[in-house]
């Protein structure tokens, strides 16, 4: 009788011959890396999923391969972008995607022909309700985890009276939609919302309809460089001078960087990742750093983790093939330095903790980028949408348990 390490190695050089006359692996990351949301994303997502991918080592016995390319926030531009990776270039997976009309552009193409999204930057929480399907799978925060996390959070400081101003787009008001609905079940009020245009420079005219209202919270329903140039903005007209407060959801360590610890001290956020968490997070972002030179942000980290996880998926699979694929994505647990034993739901949900985080005073921080407390770790089955509510469609077809 042969010895099973005799066998394994046999089912090994099997598999390595059985593919090698097909092409590697190949990823790419499509996201913005020239305007407002290229800040912690961009070619930084780029350099961290060069890590997963050297980390991974051989997939089907060949290391895989990385290209990138810029969507420029335009929808008809990610869905060139994929149409050509996918039929010309042989693109497997296409992951981050900032951007969720982008990224919905992206998706019916993916489906369409069996590929693989891997989304981080593509916040909508449609994309893992009525818009789900078997190859989309949804990495980091998401509108309807921000609007409970950071709401609940809100609301319990006495944040009742709510205003928004929010990108004008999907993003935007599906965050608005989302808060507003925890707002008015927990016997808050929402007293208005403005949609202001991505990537713009002066918000005054948005700012200014907030005003007569008297909001004791601005709950700011964009992202980016776009919620650093609300918030200044919102200050110089005096919108804060009775009391109110910023309600951010997504801000990036440079962004605090440049508000500044004295203006940004107190204000909360729900992230899915923070580089001094611990030991883990801390080992990692120092080789990060090394190549970029400062910290990650969620948006490379979460990119690093999909990748990681789609490619250990590839190789557990034995198979290329989406379907085979997707289902092994689900089987696996998560497990890396930013999650541990998250799951993947059917309808592509990532399950994983989020962090509330607080901005700290200027005489807590002990170094340029030693920026958050952690006010609370919330659990991912808290944290996310309940399956049986987000009507995905696999859901109904009563594919599996939630």
């Amino acid at each position: 009788m042969r010895s099973l390490g005799v066998v394994f190695a046999g089912a090994l050089m099997w598999a390595s011959s059985a593919h090698a006359d097909d092409p590697p692996i190949k990823i790419g990351v499509m996201n913005d890396m020239s305007s407002v949301y290229a800040v912690a994303g961009g070619r930084e997502t780029v350099e961290a999923v060069r890590m997963a991918i050297d980390d991974a080592g051989p997939v089907l016995g060949k290391k895989a391969e990385l290209i990138f390319a810029d969507h420029q926030n335009k929808p008809d531009v990610g869905s060139a972008i994929a149409r050509r990776w996918y039929d010309v270039e042989g693109v497997d997976a296409v992951v981050d995607v900032p951007n969720s009309a982008v990224a919905f552009a992206v998706q019916s193409l993916a489906k369409e022909k069996k590929k693989i999204s891997l989304f981080v930057g593509a916040l909508s929480s449609d994309v893992t309700g009525p818009k789900c399907d078997t190859y989309t799978t949804q990495w980091a925060v998401d509108t309807y985890s921000l609007a409970h996390v950071m709401g609940a959070a809100v609301l319990k400081r006495g944040g009742n009276r709510w205003f928004f101003l929010g990108a004008d787009y999907v993003f935007g008001r599906a965050l608005v939609r989302d808060t507003s609905a925890v707002i008015e079940a927990n016997g808050g009020k929402v007293l208005g919302a403005v949609y202001a245009p991505l990537n713009t420079s002066d918000f005054s005219s948005f700012l200014l309809q907030a005003q007569p209202t008297n909001p004791n919270v601005i709950g700011l329903a964009n992202s980016s460089d776009d919620t650093v140039n609300s918030i200044k903005q919102a200050v110089e007209f005096g919108l804060t001078s009775n009391g109110a407060t910023f309600a951010a959801y997504v801000l990036f360590l440079e962004h605090v960087q440049s508000i500044t610890l004295k203006a940004a001290h107190g204000l909360l956020l729900a992230n899915p990742f923070y580089w001094d968490l611990n030991d883990e997070t801390r080992a990692w972002s120092k080789r990060f750093e090394e190549k970029i030179g400062h910290p990650p942000d969620w948006d490379p980290a979460m990119s690093y983790s999909a990748v990681f996880h789609y490619l250990k998926a590839v190789n557990a699979a034995g198979s290329r093939d989406a379907d085979a694929v997707a289902a092994k994505m689900r089987e696996l647990p998560v497990n890396d330095f930013t999650t541990k034993d998250g799951k993947v739901r059917i309808d592509g949900r990532v399950l994983r903790n989020l962090y509330l985080l607080q901005v700290k005073k200027p005489e807590e921080s002990k170094g340029k980028w030693d920026l958050y407390n952690v006010v609370a770790t919330v659990p991912g089955d808290e944290a996310f949408r309940p399956l049986q509510d987000g009507g995905c469609p696999l859901v109904k077809a009563g594919s599996a348990k939630p």
